[in-house]
């Protein structure tokens, strides 16, 4: 790779509808039919418009063209690479989205009965025994409709037991300042105070911290291992036995899943419940707001207050389960049986990768996150935990290269963004200055690791020489460096012809 310079390649704006718009243009011709006119007889002349709505006029290729190269402007997985860490956006393959797109699953009406729904109830029983066996614990739900909603089914679970135990003292949850936002969220929605505990400079939980904030108050302790830092929690099993002696009990944030499937099970750590998200670690479509899925897996003495729908099997016969039978229930998180979509995708994807599958993904997980580590720690980025080994992601600061060269963890992903390649999460964790959180997958071939390692590495020597040019970027996309703050605080929402007095311009 030495001496070789990759060049950014351009992305020509694409122009609104309304500037390509001409008066006379059509896709096609509506005609009112009768009842349609009665309706506007009948309406009172003051809701009536006098004058047609400001709607673009265009043809029918117009429209396709438009839209189609605004979808060609979208940073996706299809189309680049994408090492957005914790995030796990990889590769989804076809063959699941098939499966789920399949004529006797998509028009199945929801209010379907049990009765007449054997092969979709079979496939769903399946798929919670697959994912208990991931899991280690023995019982699934596939409720919750996202990962934070999954998290949320778990605490309520938790504080639900400790209250049947007589335990209505444990309100508190402690949770690491290096875990995920949505963790503080869901026990604060829960009704619980959420402690934080300190973790080491090595990357762990800090132990002595722990201890001395476990008590007859605590009700869990959320943890994702490995953590948000790219380690992996090598006091697992110690933190299990503090928790679990004082009483509480321990939650796993399945976010990071991918660095361990096929390798090592979270119930075999200690842990009695947890969440997986199937629209990351079981590979269907994620980003831009969903949707997702986010089971919810429970220990034996967790496992009556399991969120409904659950499917159960009787005999053969499959049937949804009532919340007369699971009296202890959390209840009903959504509407029928959640996003079956996504559940039936994650299924299908299973059932390609077999158990010897599973660890094949871990594996190569860490594989490639290892692999770019190195390069870039070559290339003069410094990992945050230089000591310990990646997992299926890794944090690099800039730091350093913020107070000697002026430019930032942000800057240098503004410039990722002319080189085609998606930016990495930006200032998280927290814990770390000015870092950038990469997490490859196990989906991309050495060569687009070499060439993300390549583009880093260019990125890192344009801005020891010329930082000015990363400030400015990105310079290649339609739009470049823009007002965050005003953008989100004063937002230009609607198409005005003519500019209002102190408003900016149309763009």
């Amino acid at each position: 790779m030495d001496g070789q310079q990759v060049q950014p390649q351009p992305h020509p704006a694409v122009p609104l509808l309304m500037e390509d718009s001409k008066p006379g243009r059509r896709a096609g011709t509506l005609v009112a039919g009768e009842d349609v006119r009665q309706a506007l007889d009948d309406l009172p002349a003051h809701l009536l418009r006098c004058k047609p709505p400001a709607m673009p006029e265009l043809s029918e290729l117009q429209v396709v063209r438009h839209f189609t190269r605004l979808s060609q402007r979208n940073f996706s997985v299809d189309t680049n690479t994408y090492p957005l860490g914790s995030c796990t956006m990889k590769y989804n393959p076809r063959a699941a989205h098939a499966v789920a797109s399949l004529a006797g699953l998509v028009t199945r009406h929801p209010h379907t009965p049990d009765a007449h729904n054997q092969g979709l109830l079979a496939t769903l029983a399946e798929l919670q025994q697959m994912l208990a066996a991931i899991t280690g614990l023995p019982e699934v739900s596939l409720a919750p409709m996202g990962g934070a909603q999954g998290e949320l089914a778990a605490l309520a679970m938790m504080a639900a037991y400790h209250r049947d135990q007589g335990d209505g003292q444990r309100t508190e949850v402690l949770v690491p300042n290096s875990a995920h936002g949505t963790n503080p969220a869901s026990a604060a929605m829960c009704g619980l105070k959420v402690r934080e505990i300190a973790t080491t400079p090595d990357g762990d939980v800090d132990t002595a911290a722990l201890a001395a904030a476990l008590s007859g108050k605590t009700a869990a302790v959320m943890l994702t291992n490995p953590s948000t830092l790219g380690t992996f929690e090598r006091r697992i099993t110690e933190i299990a036995r503090m928790v679990h002696e004082a009483g509480a009990l321990c939650y796993y944030d399945g976010a990071n899943l991918n660095a361990i499937l096929g390798r090592v099970r979270p119930a075999d750590m200690g842990f009695d419940a947890l969440h997986l998200n199937l629209h990351k670690t079981f590979a269907t479509p994620h980003g831009g707001g969903g949707p997702g899925a986010g089971p919810v897996a429970a220990s034996k003495r967790l496992a009556p207050y399991l969120p409904l729908p659950y499917v159960l099997e009787t005999d053969g016969v499959f049937r949804l389960a009532t919340a007369m039978e699971r009296p202890q229930s959390i209840g009903v998180l959504g509407a029928f049986l959640g996003n079956v979509g996504v559940q039936l995708r994650a299924y299908a994807y299973l059932r390609l990768l077999g158990t010897a599958g599973l660890a094949r993904i871990s594996g190569h997980a860490v594989l490639n996150a290892s692999y770019v580590a190195h390069g870039l720690h070559q290339a003069g980025y410094k990992l945050a935990y230089p000591q310990r080994r990646a997992c299926h992601e890794f944090v690099v600061t800039l730091a350093a290269e913020a107070e000697r060269h002026g430019f930032r963890a942000g800057d240098v992903a503004k410039r990722m963004l002319d080189f085609g390649i998606y930016a990495p999460t930006v200032y998280f964790p927290l814990l770390v200055s000015e870092c950038l959180l990469i997490e490859p997958t196990e989906t991309e071939t050495k060569d687009e690791l070499d060439r993300l390692i390549m583009v880093m590495s260019q990125i890192m020597e344009e801005g020891r020489t010329q930082p000015e040019l990363l400030q400015q970027a990105p310079h290649l996309l339609p739009i470049s460096r823009v007002d965050e703050v005003a953008a989100a605080r004063h937002p230009v929402l609607t198409w005005r012809t003519t500019p209002e007095p102190g408003s900016p311009a149309p763009a």
